[in-house]
């Protein structure tokens, strides 16, 4: 049976032999601080409870008070729910009810939550307040009614009760007078802030409240563990994270940190340029607190540099801070995660070593506890390699967890995922629930910002000023002004300027953005290899040791790159960089000569100066401080072994390589048989390379293309004596790097020659001097009137490992490539980057190239018939004669692309853009045509009959002497076309539109 709240109240006051009638509610107020205050000091006592009992309606009166009076004593109103409670029992001699538990217990809570929260701000509590609007709500509160169940939800989950709503009444009007925009949200994190309030009164109640309350005792106390579990992970691991040294510098993040803009992504993947920036801050904290987009996936992408896991860290920590206990944050770097389970929760409690999660099936819907997942860098998972879960599969795992999240009310939370665009290529299809952002480049208010800030943390304040007049000026090259947009680049060059060691000459000759940025990483290198230390861990680095020998140090740092890049890209063992250099003479003398020096750890030691730092996850392991130091330093050492390889001697019998086919073969699977190269790595080695002066790349190009072929032919796997793939994986496991097998080791290794061999090509075909000597055909010279199945075989032999692997590894390299007279049958090339690609007379029949870009690319005469290019980026492509019969062009861009002659015949065209297109003479009969867009389009003499066209735009198109016959104009947008001398025999019309200059 339900009870009203007054009449609670009111048996309680009775049970203190209290008939007086209750004074106003801001004399109640006064009241209950009163005895607040009186209880904090001496104790409980029936002398202390009575005022509160005659002067008040309910402890809530105290709301009518100024909040300033309220917050700033810090008064135990949870104790003082517990003594009213005792002191009833005690005097009644009976038990009390649920609903007289609960009805105490949830107002002091409440108020002990709002103390809670809202001592954390700054704020003015003094402002006026109508305390008659107070009053009024109160009264409301006086009427409501509690029964048995009503007053098991507060119990379970007080912020979903009907208590929550009416006490968020009263205090939202209290609040909206003095902090009216943020009220809504401090008054929903004080409800939920109020279940730990209210498990702390039951535990601490104990005998009160044990024989009409379930669960037991030993269930809140376990919750309430939880609780604290959690808000030691936010003090210990989230917190921390603004506070961390940026490098090796005596600022932390937090000084220097700026908020940063992006840009919205749509579902193609292209960020939408002509629209305003906006910071990402605020865009992230909107979606967070609006419920009605629960579903989304909040995917932030942005180059190298960017600023994207600095971003998650301050995000973490502004939702600790101002968002918490409504959103718990849990920052998660992806490179840290060991174990990839079929469900994205599975992998979390596998990995999150939280004493919240631990033993707690129920974790994730828990009413009471709502989290935000922020996994950090999607591009630094290499989980093909771990239980085959691959990056596409991932993100489809994060995709149905959020919307999980969406359809089942007891979970409701929220993830934000970050990373590199570029990993991203050859995954087929992501999933519609994201919602993307670009990282865009940091405006000059933002690089003013940062500017101030990095000023304040300088001790020379003079050479911040004179480094950002020097960025302004004329003399920086617009290059590096483009690159300082970016903060890490930003930070190395402000960091060198004022350390002397930015070299501007080499900058205002760098010819591109590659260039400047390869020149800045290289000034770098220097800077942090000669800079001066003092004391790193207690160990004396001094001049002799840090200065004598950089070239050495050099060498170690490359191979720590490798080491790193072949682990994953994120940290590597000290046994795996021990063992590397065991191999380099110079490395092994340099290290025996610091031991004498430094003992034991000097190798260690020396990584620790140099932007390396001990990995979290592992145990005398190191990692790079940022991705692209590794990165950068493995193409470095790339660069060396391919130099080394274009070596020669003279001898009796003509030039011989210094090194033979059969060591350099072995250097191709030791240094490229972990996984995919990367576009960083690879733009970085390609920079590097046409940076060094006279370097044979026709040596090169022959030494690579040889292997290329032998590995084509499976002479380096099918051998009876152990094979390169076989000593490369004894290799990697020896280092702890498992989930590979022979086969994959051989697929790397030859796909990644493939990729140089792609970029040689490409860079080649710009030399006037290189263009005929440097020409790979990754399918095999094309034969007269014989297709070559060479790419395909290799495609099928990738793809038979793990499906689409081909495509994720090689796919962005094929820009430019030369497939003519290649066989891809079927092939999957889905999101293949083939612009400017030249395929003509290859076989694409019914290959798979939904959503490839294909722009520029030389597809004439190729064999596309039954083809799926349903949404693929055709722009200005050469598709003349080609057979595209059949195909499938749903949404195809193909806009000024060359279609003359073509054979679209029964292809299905719906939707696409072929505004400015040349279909000269192209068979379109039996196309589906419907709601085209042909704006411009050239089709005279095209053999359109029985196509339809209805709603077409053919606006300004050509379509003289064009076969018409039996085509379904229907809805067709015909003005300013020239149909002159087309045949329009039999034409389906009706609400055609034309105007005066549709010539006929």
């Amino acid at each position: 049976m339900s009870k009203r709240l007054s009449q609670i109240w009111q048996n309680i006051r009775e049970s203190f032999s209290i008939q007086e009638s209750v004074n106003t509610a801001i004399e109640g107020s006064q009241a209950v601080l009163e005895a607040a205050k009186t209880l904090q000091e001496q104790g409980a006592s029936l002398a202390v409870l009575k005022p509160v009992l005659q002067n008040s309606s309910s402890l809530l009166d105290v709301l009518c008070s100024p909040m300033a009076q309220v917050i700033g004593a810090g008064l135990p109103f949870v104790p003082m729910g517990i003594a009213l409670l005792k002191a009833t029992r005690d005097i009644t001699k009976q038990n009390l009810s649920l609903e007289d538990c609960v009805l105490i217990v949830s107002q002091a809570a409440y108020l002990e939550s709002t103390n809670d929260i809202l001592k954390k701000y700054q704020i003015n509590w003094d402002a006026k307040v109508d305390a008659k609007a107070v009053s009024k709500q109160l009264e409301k509160i006086n009427d409501l009614e509690l029964d048995y169940d009503s007053a098991s939800q507060v119990i379970n989950c007080f912020h979903k009760s009907q208590l929550a709503e009416a006490f968020n009444q009263v205090l939202l009007t209290k609040l909206t007078a003095v902090q009216a925009h943020t009220s809504q949200l401090l008054v929903d994190c004080i409800a939920r802030n109020t279940h730990r309030y209210i498990l702390k009164a039951w535990i601490e109640a104990g005998d009160v409240v044990n024989n009409i309350l379930r669960p037991s005792f030993g269930d809140w106390q376990q919750e309430q563990n939880r609780f604290q579990s959690i808000d030691e992970y936010l003090k210990d691991y989230i917190a921390n994270k603004p506070l961390e040294k940026v490098f090796d510098e005596s600022f932390i993040f937090q000084d220097i940190y700026v908020p940063l803009n992006a840009k919205t992504v749509d579902k193609n993947g292209n960020i939408n340029e002509q629209a305003d920036s906006f910071s990402l801050e605020v865009w992230a904290r909107k979606i967070l607190l609006n419920p009605d987009n629960l579903d989304k996936v909040m995917f932030i992408q942005g180059g190298p540099g960017r600023g994207k896991s600095v971003f998650c860290r301050m995000f973490a920590d502004f939702v600790r801070q101002h968002l918490y206990p409504l959103w718990i944050p849990i920052l998660i770097r992806l490179r840290d995660v060991d174990t990839f389970e079929s469900r994205l929760e599975n992998t979390l409690e596998s990995e999150l070593k939280l004493g919240f999660i631990q033993d707690n099936k129920k974790w994730l819907t828990n009413p009471n506890t709502r989290f935000l997942f922020i996994l950090d860098g999607f591009d630094e998972l290499h989980i093909e390699a771990r239980n085959n879960v691959n990056l596409e599969a991932f993100i489809k795992q994060v995709a149905g967890f959020q919307k999980e999240c969406k359809d089942y009310q007891e979970m409701g939370h929220r993830v934000i995922i970050t990373g590199r665009a570029m990993a991203l290529q050859g995954i087929s299809y992501l999933p519609p629930n994201l919602e993307r952002v670009e990282i865009v480049a940091m405006d000059r208010q933002l690089q003013q910002q940062w500017f101030n800030k990095w000023e304040a943390v300088q001790i020379n304040k003079g050479k911040s000023a004179a480094f950002k007049k020097f960025l302004d000026s004329y003399k920086c090259p617009d290059e590096v002004k483009k690159l300082a947009q970016e903060p890490l680049l930003l930070y190395l060059l402000a960091a060198m300027y004022r350390d002397g060691k930015l070299e501007i000459d080499k900058l205002e000759q760098a010819s591109d953005d590659l260039t400047a940025k390869i020149i800045i990483y290289q000034e770098a290198l220097t800077w942090v290899l000669t800079k001066q230390r003092s004391e790193r861990d207690g160990t004396n680095l001094n001049i002799e040791f840090t200065q004598q020998k950089p070239e050495d140090l050099k060498r170690i740092l490359t191979e720590a790159a490798v080491c790193v890049v072949q682990s994953g890209g994120e940290f590597a063992s000290m046994s795996m960089l021990k063992a590397r250099l065991q191999e380099d003479e110079i490395a092994k003398a340099f290290i025996e000569k610091a031991k004498q020096k430094l003992g034991d750890e000097a190798l260690k030691t020396a990584l620790a100066a140099f932007y390396i730092r001990p990995a979290d996850k592992q145990e005398g392991g190191v990692e790079f401080f940022h991705k692209s130091f590794s990165e950068f330093l493995f193409a470095e050492r790339l660069k060396l072994r391919l130099k080394a390889w274009t070596q020669y001697y003279d001898t009796e019998e003509g030039r011989q390589p210094i090194i033979s086919d059969a060591p350099m073969n072995w250097e191709i699977y030791d240094l490229l048989g972990y996984g995919g190269l990367t576009r960083e790595i690879v733009d970085y080695l390609m920079g590097l390379l046409i940076e060094s002066q006279d370097f044979p790349w026709v040596e090169l190009f022959k030494r690579l293309d040889k292997f290329y072929s032998k590995w084509c032919e499976g002479k380096f796997i099918d051998s009876a004596e152990e094979t390169l793939a076989q000593k490369k994986l004894r290799q990697l496991q020896n280092y702890g790097i498992t989930g590979l097998g022979q086969r994959q080791v051989d697929v790397y290794a030859g796909l990644n020659v493939m990729i140089l061999l792609l970029e040689l090509h490409r860079y080649a075909q710009g030399r006037d001097d290189l263009k005929t000597e440097v020409i790979f055909y990754p399918s095999g010279q094309p034969q007269a009137n014989t297709l070559t199945n060479q790419l395909l075989c290799i495609i099928n032999y990738s793809d038979g490992l793990e499906p689409k692997n081909f495509i994720s590894i090689v796919g962005q390299f094929l820009s430019g490539a030369d497939l003519s007279g290649a066989n891809l049958s079927r092939a999957n090339l889905i999101r293949a980057n083939l612009s400017r690609a030249y395929l003509s007379d290859a076989d694409l029949s019914r290959a798979n190239l939904s959503r490839a870009y294909l722009s520029r690319a030389n597809l004439s005469r190729a064999n596309l018939s039954r083809a799926n290019l349903s949404r693929a980026y055709l722009i200005r492509t050469n598709l003349s004669g080609a057979d595209l019969s059949g195909a499938d062009l749903i949404r195809t861009n193909l806009s000024g692309a060359d279609l003359s002659g073509a054979d679209l015949s029964g292809a299905n065209l719906n939707d696409a853009n072929f505004s400015g297109a040349n279909l000269i003479r192209a068979d379109l009969s039996g196309a589906d045509l419907s709601d085209a867009n042909l704006s411009r389009a050239d089709l005279s003499r095209a053999n359109l009959s029985g196509a339809d066209l209805s709603g077409a735009d053919l606006s300004g198109a050509y379509l003289s002497d064009a076969n018409l016959s039996r085509a379904d104009l229907s809805r067709a947008n015909l003005s300013g076309a020239d149909l002159s001398g087309a045949d329009l025999s039999s034409e389906i019309g009706g609400d055609m539109r034309w105007d005066e200059n549709t010539k006929w």
